[in-house]
């Protein structure tokens, strides 16, 4: 039995494939609340950290407390855990156990 070469060849065909990009997901940063960083601390962290004018930082500070928790803002994930090393960092340096958090969305 001979085999001829064209039994053997097949077309080559070029897929067009396009990528599948999904944008990153969003996590938020969650500040906690304890019985012993001052309020005013607590807003001067969000305005100096997340950009918050002085009322919003007042208003998620007043939620940290009744709430026990609040969320300070969405960011990517390297961005959100940034933000919580320089809060808890910045803290620490003017002996404040405040501490945040990341959750996705």
């Amino acid at each position: 039995m001979t085999i001829t070469r064209s039994e053997f060849e097949y077309e080559l065909r070029e897929l067009e494939t396009q990528p599948t990009l999904k944008e990153p997901g969003l996590f938020q940063v969650i500040m906690h609340n304890d019985d012993f960083t001052p309020m005013e601390f607590v807003v001067t962290v969000l305005e100096l950290f997340f950009g918050m004018e002085r009322v919003k930082a007042m208003s998620v500070m007043h939620e940290v407390h009744a709430h026990g928790r609040a969320s300070c803002g969405a960011y990517s994930r390297d961005v959100a855990e940034t933000k919580i090393d320089q809060v808890i960092e910045y803290a620490r340096r003017h002996d404040h156990p405040l501490l945040c958090s990341v959750e996705a969305l």
